[in-house]
């Protein structure tokens, strides 16, 4: 039976802490066992696996993943050394609304306001999950991804869409984020007329996730 989700901050925070040292494929085996499908051979997959023994119900919804506490789950690869091994993955972007979004407002920001970072440390082709973290970003934190956002979105909402590249940006970065590379998505052109596109979403950068799986907390 899958846990219920967590009523409170502590609660959530003493699960995810319970689940150090503990093997990826076990804990898909114990949920199989309990009749739950849970196929761990991507990312996606394992970041699903973790949601499920946690208790998160927000799934795909745009919400956060334990909604009546605000709070977003995040899982990143990490090598040995606690290296995140790629970007994260933060929310899509409404691509034709960049000129009118402002960080105080923005889902990316609430999205980042309240992160329970969860690694999962690769070992040659093992798997296991690390020290959680729950993080929510200091006044400097948000400053300077108040700035990277303010960049990206000001170059989307002039119609340089397709000039940003993930190098723009500090700790927030734009990527492509689509099932294929046919999908198109409407975006400011520099006319006045909308041009297509491949979907975007925010990332934040490895260098800045591995800051957060250091602190303490």
């Amino acid at each position: 039976m899958l846990p219920a989700p967590p009523r409170t901050l502590d609660e959530l925070l003493e699960r995810a802490r319970a689940l150090a040292g503990a093997s990826v494929d076990s804990l898909a085996w114990a949920l199989r066992e309990e009749g739950v499908g849970a196929g761990t051979h991507s990312k996606g997959k394992v970041g699903e696996l973790i949601e499920r023994v946690l208790g998160a119900r927000g799934g795909s919804a745009a919400t956060w993943d334990y909604p009546e506490l605000e709070v977003e789950l995040k899982t990143v690869p990490v090598n040995e050394r606690g290296r995140p091994l790629e970007s994260t993955f933060v929310c899509t972007v409404s691509l034709l609304e960049a000129d009118r979004a402002e960080w105080e407002t923005s889902w990316v920001r609430a999205k980042l306001a309240r992160v329970l970072w969860v690694p999962i440390v690769r070992t040659g082709d093992r798997r296991h999950v690390g020290a959680a973290r729950l993080w929510s970003p200091s006044a400097e934190e948000d400053r300077v991804l108040k700035d990277d956002f303010d960049e990206i979105m000001g170059a989307i909402g002039i119609g340089a869409v397709e000039g940003v590249s993930a190098r723009v940006g500090r700790w927030l970065q734009l990527r492509p984020k689509a099932a294929h590379g046919a999908v198109r998505t409407p975006a400011p052109g520099r006319d006045g007329d909308d041009v297509r596109t491949v979907p975007r979403g925010f990332y934040l950068r490895a260098v800045f996730t591995a800051t957060l799986l250091r602190g303490s907390g």
